[in-house]
């Protein structure tokens, strides 16, 4: 297939309609875009549309531009994604973008839902039976991969907060967050990647969680093709700042 076949087949895939002809006020934009994204990157790596749809869900949440996430909510549900694992990808972007921001994404998500059908709430994915657990479950997930890193890095902090900051880590990203069912382990840190490059400036943590995306079982080509698919929405600086900061990881 030549590019705009490549284009026409991705947009009926997850749009279930047609590429970008000469209607609208800005056609031939419309056309570099849609060029690039579903002509050019859909088709280069290995993750399925199925994937994708996730990783774009994660870009857009951490971006806050709603309109397109409520687009790339209906174009996961068209590629297969469970409403359950769309949910818990906005979800666990609340520790990195914050509340608010998260908030705004739930609702455009559920709207989506509300036009497909799909009865609200859905069903619970937590696994904590207490507050206490939070602690303990976070740091089970988080301390074979992770260490002590965080709780060795801000031991310098005053007060009681060099124990609080590490510990809201532990309970709130890994106790709260991925100890929840609805998504497996394996593609969280997948998304995590994902998400903070999304939001620049955290090639540090980048970093870190390329280390854990690889030994919970992605591939380097995974990733690398994760952070491409992200390139047309978060912009090519931040995904040059993700590959650079990661290159000795991810280098063949």
């Amino acid at each position: 297939m030549n590019r705009k076949d490549r284009t026409e087949q991705k947009m009926q895939e997850l749009f279930h309609s047609h590429a970008a002809g000469e209607e609208g006020t800005d056609p031939e934009f419309m056309q570099i875009l849609q060029g690039f994204i579903f002509g050019d990157v859909c088709y280069t790596g290995s993750l399925d549309n199925r994937m994708r749809e996730l990783v774009t869900i994660t870009v857009l949440t951490v971006l806050g531009t709603l309109p397109q996430l409520k687009a790339h909510v209906q174009a996961g549900i068209n590629a297969g994604c469970a409403p359950v694992e769309i949910r818990e990808a906005v979800y666990q972007c609340a520790p990195f973008i914050g509340f608010p921001k998260t908030l705004n994404a739930i609702s455009a998500m559920n709207e989506v839902f509300a036009e497909n059908g799909v009865s609200l709430p859905l069903p619970r994915q937590g696994t904590l039976d207490s507050d206490e657990e939070r602690f303990e479950k976070g740091l089970a997930i988080q301390k074979p991969v992770y260490g002590d890193e965080i709780k060795d890095r801000y031991a310098w902090l005053p007060g009681g907060f060099a124990q609080a900051v590490p510990r809201y880590l532990t309970e709130l990203c890994f106790g709260d967050f991925n100890t929840r069912t609805g998504m497996d382990g394996r593609t969280r840190e997948l998304l995590t990647v994902v998400l903070l490059a999304a939001m620049g400036g955290a090639e540090v943590q980048v970093k870190s969680h390329v280390a854990g995306a690889l030994k919970a079982g992605n591939t380097k080509e995974e990733v690398v093709c994760a952070l491409v698919h992200a390139s047309g929405y978060m912009g090519i600086p931040r995904l040059f700042n993700a590959l650079n900061a990661c290159k000795d990881l991810l280098a063949d």
